[in-house]
């Protein structure tokens, strides 16, 4: 098992890794920096929303402005700050006018995500929305229904409490969504001071026998001259 500052180094190099990507050649064509995340590199609580914005974009930070301060006063609510959490979204690309991310850039981006759980640890996990939801949960059912409601759940190497909210920007305008927001923040100290979950045991992968040489069948003329030799 890996010590934290030693998670923290294969961390900086896994974001040393995709500020150089290019596998979807249309976001790393329009994007002013690759948003990678921000926050404690072993936290206990990982925020996953959708992808940058293009506040994000520009500053290279995840969840800034209004949805950000307000993000900053739920933590403070319950205790809590930002540097205590880890931020990040699915895509680290700013899609082009903030549209959904595509199903191949989802593929082409999720490693990244699964290596941060890896590395990071957490033992809750927050999607913030609609999309980070479905995608996460692998399943169409909205946020909704599922907002507040914790599950345990496999996601890539890691089993996490998976614990949807709303977004902190659908909240901003609407007062009684940013009640809903507050009472499902205040669950998270209870979630958090849970025991941590058994992890799936790493997958060995064993080295491939080498072939057995050939038998060496001797030339039947040469063990004669050979025992001739003896005499």
């Amino acid at each position: 098992m890996s010590s934290a500052s030693e998670r923290r180094e294969e961390l900086k190099a896994v974001f040393h890794q995709a500020q150089s990507c290019v596998k979807c050649p249309q976001l790393a064509a329009g994007r002013t920096t690759v948003v990678f995340g921000s926050g404690n590199a072993d936290a206990d609580l990982m925020f996953v929303g959708e992808a940058p914005g293009a506040n994000e974009d520009k500053q290279g930070v995840p969840f800034v402005g209004q949805a950000g301060r307000l993000l900053d006063t739920l933590l403070g609510e319950i205790g809590m700050a930002r540097g205590d959490v880890f931020v990040c979204n699915v895509l680290k690309c700013r899609p082009p006018g903030n549209r959904d991310p595509l199903p191949q850039e989802i593929d082409n981006c999720q490693d990244y995500l699964f290596r941060q759980l890896e590395l990071i640890e957490p033992k809750v996990v927050c999607t913030l929305g609609n999309f980070a939801t479905k995608l996460l949960r692998a399943d169409p059912t909205g946020i909704t229904r599922l907002h507040g409601r914790v599950e345990e759940r496999l996601i890539g190497p890691r089993r996490v409490r998976l614990y949807p909210i709303y977004h902190p920007a659908a909240a901003l305008y609407t007062p009684a969504m940013a009640e809903i927001l507050r009472a499902d923040f205040r669950r998270l100290p209870e979630l958090l001071a849970l025991p941590g979950l058994d992890q799936p045991q790493p997958v060995v992968v064993e080295p491939e026998p080498e072939p057995e040489p050939e038998p060496v069948i001797p030339d039947p003329d040469l063990v004669y001259d050979e025992q001739l030799g003896l005499f």
